[in-house]
């Protein structure tokens, strides 16, 4: 059974009034939908950080219930932290239709170790870690799963090779690459490998040649009085 808010009404007083809610062992809230007007709410931060930190993340689905009304299917739109403490600040709620299609971003997760990684020493290159999609509520994927260990070097998964099944439209554009293993890093010669001493008739050359110079500069000195 999905997870149940119980939010309480509550009049945007400013800044003191939401001081005086934290303080109080909630967050003030906001909860939108399609159709209505936003209603100013506080909500149990525990339960709003749990749904953020389960397997779907923000794409969870849940209910919420204000002042014991009944119960309408909800997801996390937006929420605000202490930029210090981290603890939450603020949520924004979303009402959801379950037979209305939602456009969302799903994580994407990598699964098994790339051959080109343990047999080859290449490095893998995670580049996009979430992809747009659209579908119907119940059908959001927890997380987009990619199976990267057959790739070797230079070898990439794009956004084309997904599938999600019929009931998921992928929005993100298809030749995006979502991973690929590079070749190891080359190892950097050190300067002094790299430039060879001087032979040593160059710098016998060299030598002959400042000498003559010295010569030039003494004969162009003047005279002493």
């Amino acid at each position: 059974m999905p997870t149940v808010i119980e939010a309480t009404a509550r009049t945007p007083e400013g800044k003191n009034a939401n001081r005086r809610i934290r303080q109080s062992g909630r967050i003030p809230a906001v909860i939108y939908g399609r159709g209505k007007a936003s209603m100013a709410v506080s909500v149990d931060p525990v339960v709003i950080w749990n749904i953020l930190h389960s397997d779907a993340g923000r794409n969870t689905i849940f209910n919420i219930s204000v002042d014991g009304s009944a119960e309408s299917p909800a997801m996390v739109k937006d929420y605000q932290r202490h930029p210090v403490k981290g603890n939450l600040l603020h949520v924004d709620l979303m009402e959801i239709a379950m037979d209305r299609r939602l456009v969302l971003s799903v994580n994407v997760e990598l699964q098994g170790e790339a051959r080109g990684v343990k047999l080859e020493g290449g490095i893998l290159d995670f580049v996009t870690r979430a992809i747009d999609i659209e579908c119907l509520p119940a059908d959001i994927p927890e997380s987009i799963k990619v199976d990267v260990s057959q790739l070797k070097i230079n070898d990439y998964v794009r956004v084309r090779d997904l599938d999600l099944g019929d009931k998921v439209v992928i929005l993100s554009e298809p030749d995006v690459v979502v991973v690929t293993v590079a070749p190891p890093a080359k190892e950097e010669v050190p300067d002094e490998e790299a430039a060879p001493d001087e032979p040593e008739v160059d710098k016998q050359a060299k030598g002959e040649e400042g000498a003559a110079e010295g010569k030039k500069d003494d004969s162009k000195k003047p005279e002493s009085k």
